[in-house]
């Protein structure tokens, strides 16, 4: 799987009309020009995708729907609820693969991540664009910031994410009240920032590491978790929080690596030279 995010192509599925130049009230305090594509990416979702598409706002330029392979309804469903949605096969497995074919995918400007199991508000959607057209480069969600919350937090899920969290902090100079959740939006063109090389649920702490590192401006927007309403998570505490661990260890060592190659760079060594 290429790590490369290339410009999605022009044709589009939806049924919208061009967006070039024209402003969108989206509330009764803002009205953007920029288009805004959300990614869902779902494997058997069927049963939830109403409770998704019902909370999306109706001034969203396009959504796309990255299918896992689903050997239910999911692709069917969607088509009916949102007739223009752009549906994409996953090619590959694990939630960062499918996000990163959803982002290959999007024409938008602005790109918002959604779950498919009815854990988001997608009017919240609001908050996270608000804060990108305020001059964030990337709007995190957060379930711990003041006025967030969740539904769905076993102790050790949020032991394991406090600590985590921690060490973003610590090594990398953030200042995450949350590290590992999927409700996040940004410009495509930080794309160009961050590549994205990993398949699993890793992908977001690999994002919200990589954005730091890239001295993007990030804006935390305060989030409300839900229940999935059907279906069982993928999602194993331990498992996929060792992938984070290493996830995290992998980048401090790049950042380190790095370090020492500036510290070797040719060109430091000529300055070097020339002042002693």
């Amino acid at each position: 799987m290429s790590s490369v995010l290339q410009p999605a192509t022009s044709g589009q599925d939806h049924e919208a009309p061009s967006t070039s130049g024209k402003y969108r009230p989206i509330s009764s305090h803002l009205a953007i020009a920029p288009p805004v594509s959300v990614v869902i990416p779902a494997m058997n979702e069927a049963e939830n995708l109403p409770y998704v598409f019902k909370t999306l706002p109706d001034w969203i330029h396009e959504v796309v729907l990255v299918d896992g392979n689903s050997t239910d309804d999911t692709v069917e469903v969607a088509r009916e609820l949102w007739p223009g949605v752009k549906v994409v096969g996953q090619q590959g497995r694990g939630k960062g693969d499918a996000l990163i074919t959803g982002f290959e995918a999007c024409s938008g400007d602005i790109i918002v991540m959604v779950d498919a199991d009815g854990s988001a508000d997608g009017n919240e959607i609001v908050s996270y664009v608000s804060a990108l057209v305020s001059g964030a480069d990337f709007a995190k969600g957060s379930r711990f910031a003041n006025g967030g919350g969740t539904d769905d937090m076993t102790f050790i899920r949020w032991l394991g994410n406090r600590v985590l969290c921690a060490v973003v902090n610590r090594k990398f100079g953030a200042r995450y009240t949350d590290l590992c959740y999927g409700y996040n939006a940004f410009w495509r063109h930080c794309l160009d920032k961050i590549e994205l090389d990993c398949t699993g649920f890793e992908v977001e702490t690999l994002m919200n590491i990589r954005v730091v590192k890239a001295g993007l401006k990030v804006q935390e927007i305060p989030s409300h978790e839900y229940l999935r309403i059907h279906g069982v998570s993928n999602l194993r505490a331990v498992r996929d929080g060792l992938r984070v661990l290493r996830v995290i260890l992998k980048e401090r060592s790049n950042r380190r690596a790095l370090r020492r190659a500036g510290r070797r760079s040719p060109l430091l060594d000529s300055v070097r030279g020339e002042v002693s």
